[in-house]
């Protein structure tokens, strides 16, 4: 090794020296071409074997760092740093991964044996390997540039002496030791929070050290207080929001309302749901002589008491919205605001931005304009109230009698307003949404669906119009700010859905570049059929996920060439971001400053924040279908061995999906209880065949099953199938053979766990 240039370092760190990295990386470059371990050896001296291990440990600890790549031709080489891309790891439940890259390329496949040493969630470097069996691109990791910081949230057991906590997120197959030092008091079973102390290595699991004690496993509410931790959703108040907030009055102080048009006799009022608590937006109208209409859409004013800079907006901004569990809500503002100051509760003075617009009598947006105002509350009312209103109810009538025919003119521009959204082919998405009816103990007592009438429409629709009239003046003033952007569907998200229309003869105009119309027809085809809201699920799948952006792409669900969020600046910060950004314009128009809260935002900030509120909103909705999941499996639990009436919701090459009709709970019947014959899944057509009696499953079948176990931790339901009755889509029941010998199903699909007790590891215990 006397050439190597770093010899006398690497003498001074270790007593038994091997060839410095720099070194190694030199000789790979001046050899240029793949170099073999003994090739290594050879060129740089290492003959004796204590030698030969030092310079494969290091060669190890280099390829580890990304500097140098070993082939499947067992040679190395240099790494190319073109080639290396950055991204985060994504984990799944069965062991494996992938890497979803920063420039949003597509998923890469990252083997089971690669994620025994990294986490869900870590940000990795890494280059594309080659393909598995399946043609999926696989990632190697080179490198791990940020460590899953996160605290780990899961279930605490003792297993022959030794602690360990099973993490609740299936993502994470890591189960992670615990010193008896370390146990912060918990006991078995006991839901508790982690921090690493140690990270996964070969052939060690990682360490950590309990930081929180949750409580029991079924304790009510558990699964909210997991939730939040498991999807890092910030849920206390830094000292800093407390001290800020303990300032403010529970009233608006009279010079706050300076300079702002007095709209306080302006009969708005504000329409919610039975439970709601923060009221963000207030509506009225009156009738034009033309036989349009005038619409009012007063918005509370958060801008003015959340100002940039302060520890109050950066709490806002780093929750990014409100997230609504069920019988729960964590506010993105402090309650003295979120449901006091800015809430447009009924009969008190308030804060509010206004969006004024004149609509044509065929539902077309004609004219707008926003300003600053303060109005009052004239009543506050319900969806259920207005919607009983509107059917005649007298003693309602009575009682709102100064409100109804405001109430008619809204409806009456309501119907305008859907008329409008018809002609312009807006999808029109019925899934149906469940409510979780609670007892005193917060048991669940039902789960029941929510019923949508025209005075939830109504509001959504006015809202709409609000939203794009702030569209297109950010869009007309060329401001800075985020736009809602729901881009065209990929062509591969829809051929399973087109395929299965295809399957029950339904035509459609539906390809890679159709107009939003084309799905509205298959809307409108499909309603009233049995497997209505299958399709309605099945069309939302195929879509794109709707995100924040600064560049104004349009949104292709409603089918608008314009659209923000402005309505909900309590529980949403891009809204807060679109009031800042009016108010300068507003401002600049004025020739002078907005009354408070405006800013002029630069690109790159307005960039920052679309990603970090999209992220949030991914995060929000993550959380509360994780909890729904949980509640759902623990209602289903009272359930075990009961028979329910269900459609087959999705197929898989493991089995079936089922969503329960009288709940709308999705289970799976897996294939190897498919015993009557042996099932082949046809991913195109998605059906399972059966190889002999030519008996299929298809999207769409009614069928009667048995609820056969519920898995909490893993929020899964496993069905049997009632093979003495099927129905396909048409209603009609069909006898099924019972097998009179094993089938080969038997052999597919994932081993199930090992039974409880003597044996079963802490995982295996918890899915149990």
């Amino acid at each position: 090794m006397s050439d190597d240039p770093h010899y006398q370092r690497e003498k001074e760190k270790y007593e038994n020296p091997v060839a410095s990295r720099e070194y190694l990386m030199s000789v790979l470059k001046e050899h240029d071409k793949p170099l073999s371990f003994l090739d290594i050896c050879a060129l740089v001296n290492a003959y004796e074997e204590e030698a030969r291990i030092g310079i494969q440990r290091r060669l190890r600890a280099m390829e580890r760092e990304g500097q140098i790549q070993f082939t499947k031709q067992k040679k190395y080489i240099l790494q190319n740093r073109d080639e290396i891309f950055k991204g985060r790891i994504i984990g799944h439940r069965d062991g494996f991964g992938f890497l979803r890259p920063e420039d949003k390329s597509g998923d890469l496949f990252i083997s089971a044996g690669q994620m025994n040493l990294f986490l869900h969630d870590d940000i990795v470097e890494a280059r594309v390997s080659g393909t598995d069996r399946r043609g999926r691109k696989e990632a190697f990791v080179t490198q791990v540039i940020e460590p899953r910081s996160e605290p780990i949230v899961g279930r605490y057991f003792v297993e022959q002496g030794f602690g360990m906590v099973v993490p609740d997120d299936s993502r994470l197959q890591h189960e992670i030791v615990i010193p008896p030092e370390h146990t912060n008091g918990a006991r078995m079973g006991q839901v508790v929070v982690v921090e690493l102390t140690q990270r996964p290595r070969r052939k060690m699991s990682p360490v950590g050290k309990i930081v929180e004690v949750l409580g029991e496993h079924m304790a009510p509410g558990m699964e909210i207080e997991m939730a939040l931790r498991t999807f890092d959703i910030p849920h206390q108040w830094p000292k800093g929001v407390t001290k800020q907030v303990s300032n403010l009055t529970e009233s608006v102080p009279d010079e706050a309302k300076e300079g702002r048009i007095d709209l306080r006799q302006l009969p708005l009022v504000t329409i919610d749901g039975e439970d709601a608590r923060d009221f963000d937006d207030a509506v009225y109208c009156e009738p034009l002589d033309n036989g349009g209409w005038q619409l009012w859409v007063a918005i509370a004013d958060v801008s003015h008491y959340v100002r940039t800079g302060t520890a109050l907006d950066d709490e806002a901004q780093q929750r990014g919205n409100s997230v609504y569990f069920p019988d729960q809500v964590i506010p993105m503002l402090p309650e003295v605001l979120s449901n006091g100051l800015c809430s447009l509760n009924p009969e008190v003075d308030r804060l509010c931005m206004v969006c004024e617009m004149t609509i044509s009598a065929q539902g077309q947006l004609e004219e707008y304009q926003f300003y600053e105002a303060v109005m009052n509350s004239h009543a506050r009312l319900t969806y259920n109230k207005v919607w009983n209103i509107l059917q005649g109810d007298k003693d309602l009538h009575q009682r709102y009698e100064a409100h109804v025919p405001h109430l008619r003119h809204l409806h009456d521009l309501y119907r305008a307003l859907k008329k409008s959204r018809q002609q312009r082919g807006a999808i029109e998405f019925e899934t149906q949404e469940v409510k979780f009816v609670f007892n005193a103990q917060r048991k669940i007592e039902n789960i029941v669906p929510l019923v949508r009438n025209d005075a939830h429409k109504l509001i959504e629709e006015c809202m709409i119009m609000a939203n794009v009239s702030a569209a297109l003046m950010l869009e007309k003033h060329e401001a800075p700010a985020l736009y809602r952007v729901h881009d065209k569907p990929d062509a591969d998200r829809l051929t399973s859905f087109t395929s299965y229309l295809g399957e029950i003869g339904i035509p459609h105009r539906i390809t890679d570049d159709a107009e939003p119309s084309a799905f509205t027809d298959v809307v409108l085809k499909t309603r009233g059929r049995v497997d209505e809201e299958l399709i309605q699920t099945m069309l939302l799948r195929s879509m794109k996920q709707a995100i924040y952006d600064g560049d104004n792409l349009g949104h292709f669900g409603l089918a608008l060439d314009a659209y923000a969020h402005f309505t909900s600046p309590i529980r949403r910060y891009p809204d807060l971001v679109v009031h800042r950004a009016l108010k300068g314009i507003i401002a600049k128009q004025q020739g002078k400053k907005a009354v408070s809260g405006f800013k002029n935002y630069t690109g790159e900030e307005i960039e920052q924040l679309g990603e970090q509120c999209s992220m949030t909103e991914r995060r929000a909705d993550d959380a509360t279908r994780d909890v729904a999941d949980w509640l759902k499996c623990e209602f289903m639990l009272d359930h075990v061995g009961d028979t329910f009436e269900g459609v087959v919701s999705s197929v898989t090459n493991f089995g079936l999906f089922v969503r329960l009709t009288e709940y709308h709970i999705d289970g799976l019947v897996h294939i190897t209880s498919l015993d009557d014959d042996f099932y082949h899944y046809d991913e195109v057509k998605q059906v399972l065949l059966g190889e002999s009696g030519h008996r299929q499953f298809r999207l769409g079948d009614t069928l009667e099953v048995k609820v056969a176990a519920v898995n909490l931790d893993e929020r899964k339901i496993d069905l049997l199938l009632d093979k003495s009755m099927l129905r396909g889509p048409g209603g009609k029941k069909v006898k099924v053979k019972t097998a009179k010998k094993p089938s080969r199903n038997a052999k597919r699909g994932p081993k199930g766990p090992a039974p409880k007790g003597k044996g079963a590891t802490p995982r295996e215990k918890k899915r149990g």
